[in-house]
């Protein structure tokens, strides 16, 4: 057997590398030819934990590398892995998944194989059976369900979990018609991921499962974000407690009660957009979804309401920002609330430093030389006179009264509580604390 994976972002690398470690044989491909000699050379592209040992271990095993689509010719499984990014107006673009499934199609129309193309990329309901499956049939001049499968296995990767979640997902979901190409594939992933649920449905509640979760998942954000700004307001309430307590509820479960600076990613908020766009060309007014979408962009204007509050006019006044990936243990800044506070206090007039872990190289492709970039907590606090903690790393627990010892003037603003209860010398703010 042998496996083909198109797309070598964050799906793509995690799953193929996965794939090849456990001896599978695969191949992954991606049109960026300095993409693929770096990560053939063992080094990803992006930071994801446990990811570089994996992707070497597959390496020596079972893991090619190349840009060459071609090679998917030899292949029983391929997986359609690239990015449906998207336009202005909220709807996703389909012109990198249409490119690629229409020189799948040419190629597949050369061979004898009977390949299964299965569709990860996330896409709205509807686009597999009615933009992907006819652009395959037209390139290929072959039949799904006949001559080809076409399976659609929408991904539930965490950032920060990605390997694990490719090992050991909560579910699989696989959407098309009951064929043997569904009956091989529930095979395969039986074996890839045993005792994992396999959810077998049509290709439009597959898609539709997808964008469900990812809703979902940014109404608890919004939900436990909204009921903290309401704590704010009443002294002595603490959101924590509040959110722990509702979490011991089983119907409502504890995951995703963290309240915070809003949610972000390359997911949730494009998601959420994509849904609310579809949502309203149909017909359907997305009233909870647009409320949960403006709740979430609220968030960072009640952040930007503690600072003016707290030092006054924001022209010239010096601001460390403590964490600008949109969650700990990536380097991912799309979507993160902390680039976008960066932007507004830019714009205002602030002289700007940023300290994080791992996204410190991704910020400076979008701010250059317009802020400072500082690799150590205590030197990025110096001089400064108001500091914004806006990622929970593990690194800002350990902030002190000595890490904040030369800080000009010091306030801190915490958006995710991490010192709430540490005795600072310091005039301290935390969103969901009354």
């Amino acid at each position: 057997m042998k496996i083909a994976v198109i797309g070598l972002g964050f799906v793509g690398l995690s799953l193929c590398s996965v794939l090849a470690s456990r001896g599978i044989a695969t191949i992954g491909i991606d049109s960026d030819k300095k993409k693929c000699s770096k990560i053939a050379k063992g080094v990803p592209t992006f930071f994801e934990p446990n990811l570089e040992n994996t992707l070497k271990k597959a390496l020596r095993k079972k893991l090619s590398i190349t840009n060459n689509l071609s090679s998917i010719s030899c292949c029983d499984f391929i997986f359609v892995t690239v990015g449906t990014p998207q336009k202005k107006n909220g709807e996703i673009d389909l012109s990198f998944i249409k490119a690629v499934v229409r020189n799948v199609g040419k190629l597949i129309s050369k061979n004898k194989k009977k390949p299964i193309i299965l569709i990860k990329s996330t896409v709205i309901p509807g686009t597999t059976q009615n933009v992907i499956l006819p652009i395959l049939e037209r390139n290929s001049k072959k039949k799904a369900g006949k001559d080809f499968g076409l399976i659609s296995n929408p991904e539930f990767l965490q950032e920060g979990g990605a390997i694990q979640d490719t090992i050991k997902p909560h579910v699989v979901i696989l959407g098309g018609y009951r064929t043997k190409f569904m009956k091989k594939t529930e095979k395969f992933f039986s074996r890839f991921n045993p005792n994992v649920p396999i959810i077998i449905t049509n290709h439009q509640t597959a898609e539709m499962i997808k964008y469900t979760n990812n809703s979902f998942l940014a109404t608890k954000i919004s939900f436990i974000n909204q009921i903290a700004n309401i704590c704010q307001r009443i002294p002595d309430t603490n959101i924590d407690d509040i959110a722990a307590t509702i979490g011991l509820d089983p119907r409502i479960g504890k995951l995703f009660l963290n309240a915070g600076p809003g949610y972000g990613g390359s997911c949730l908020p494009k998601d959420i957009k994509a849904i609310i766009n579809l949502s309203s060309k149909i017909g359907v007014k997305p009233t909870l979804l647009t409320a949960v979408e403006k709740t979430n962009k609220q968030q960072i204007s009640n952040i930007m309401g503690l600072i003016k509050q707290n030092i006054g006019k924001i022209k010239g006044k010096k601001i460390t920002i403590l964490g600008v990936a949109f969650k700990p243990d990536t380097d991912d800044i799309r979507d993160s609330v902390g680039i976008d506070l960066v932007k507004r206090l830019l714009r205002l007039g602030a002289k700007i430093t940023i300290h994080d872990p791992k996204a410190l190289e991704n910020a400076r492709k979008i701010f250059h030389n317009n802020i400072k970039y500082v690799k150590s907590v205590p030197s990025a606090l110096n001089d400064c006179q108001c500091a914004i903690i806006m990622t929970r790393w593990k690194d800002y627990e350990r902030i002190n009264n000595q890490t904040i010892k030369q800080m000009a003037k010091k306030i801190i603003i915490d958006s995710r509580r991490i010192l709430y209860g540490k005795n600072l010398d310091a005039k301290y703010y935390a969103i969901g604390l009354g």
